[in-house]
């Protein structure tokens, strides 16, 4: 059985769903510190030709509270000019009709929590992709929390049963695989393919946007076969 984990993104690129659709079982790693300069509350879209970014409001974000224990702050007037925001961004877009209903239902949806709202879009945005993955959260599974860093990572992989676990690629310098292999488990990391290239609209084409930005542009059978461009080290 092939495991990934990794923190719930907003809207996140076309990487994060690369490495859930290719593993067995994805677990959203919530109960983790919230990190403020990272991608949890938001992403970038393109913007008159440029990468901008936009996102969720949070109450009183701190990176001393783990994700799961964040609370949302988003008026009807925040998630309206979210809405607005993208609209004006993508109305041109040719498949903007059937994204636009997905980005207002998971905006929109009325959850206290970050990590419940976060859930819940992931778990939208995933079926739209067509993903198949069974995934859990990290906070619902209650798994092991005596370690940290590298050894937890190999306790809730034993807990789960995995015999691979697939990270992405940013976790080279953190995870050994001689470390993986010598409790019998087989670590690689996935790296989404460089040279994807999509029809983006007007301006020169801007890699590694959110895959807000890639539903617009993309059909449903033209994003399976992005989710398949990537390769594993």
């Amino acid at each position: 059985m092939k495991l990934g984990m990794m923190q719930p993104y907003f809207y996140p690129y076309l990487g994060y769903w690369q490495l859930m659709n290719y593993v067995d079982e994805y677990i959203i790693y919530d109960d983790v510190n919230f990190i403020k300069g990272g991608w949890i509350h938001r992403n970038r879209i393109k913007i008159n030709c440029e990468a901008q970014y936009f996102g969720i409001k949070i109450k009183k974000p701190s990176q001393n509270r783990k994700i799961c224990d964040h609370e949302m702050s988003m008026s009807e007037k925040d998630r309206m000019d979210l809405l607005k925001k993208v609209q004006n961004a993508y109305v041109h877009a040719p498949y903007y009709k059937e994204v636009a209903e997905l980005f207002e239902k998971t905006v929109m949806y009325d959850a206290v929590g970050v990590g419940e709202f976060l859930e819940y879009s992931n778990r939208a945005i995933a079926d739209y992709l067509g993903i198949k993955t069974k995934i859990y959260t990290a906070s619902g599974l209650k798994m092991n929390h005596e370690h940290r860093g590298q050894q937890r990572i190999l306790d809730v992989c034993k807990e789960r049963g995995c015999d691979a676990y697939i990270n992405a690629i940013g976790g080279t310098n953190i995870y050994s695989k001689d470390e993986f292999a010598a409790e019998g488990i087989r670590l690689n990391f996935l790296r989404m393919n460089p040279d994807i290239v999509y029809e983006q609209g007007k301006g020169d084409f801007l890699p590694g946007l959110s895959i807000l930005d890639v539903m617009m542009y993309n059909s449903k059978d033209e994003l399976s076969e992005l989710l398949n461009r990537y390769t594993l080290e």
